[in-house]
């Protein structure tokens, strides 16, 4: 799927993560939603069906990212949301842990973009 194709929404209570995302992101011709926090992530989600890719922090203070992957995997009407888990804790089962939450891939911070962009085309 094509860049103009995909509207993401950025989901991190870090600001500078979500900045330079965002930056990355639309450099590369990505339509780019930020939310700080897990609850503003499921209004906007709710609002927004265009969004089609979610990228989550893992660690988050209202709602983590095991939780609100959880919890969008469970809204009928966002099960075409593609989920890429972002953790700065590469620990050993993290990545199968957030799997089985719900993402569809897994990601390290800090992020490195081409591997990004890559499972971006490839979910």
């Amino acid at each position: 799927m094509n860049a103009r194709l995909k509207k993401i929404i950025i989901i991190d209570d870090d600001e500078r993560n979500i900045f330079a995302l965002k930056a990355v992101l639309s450099a590369k011709g990505y339509a780019c939603i930020t939310a700080n926090g897990g609850a503003k992530a499921l209004e906007i989600l709710n609002k927004d069906k265009a969004i089609n890719i979610a990228l989550v922090d893992m660690m988050m203070p209202d709602i983590d990212g095991y939780e609100l992957m959880m919890l969008i995997r469970k809204i009928p009407s966002l099960q075409h949301v593609k989920m890429i888990a972002l953790t700065a804790q590469a620990m050993p089962g993290d990545k199968e842990k957030c799997l089985n939450a719900g993402a569809d891939d897994y990601i390290s911070k800090p992020v490195d973009v081409d591997s990004l962009l890559n499972i971006m085309e490839r979910i």
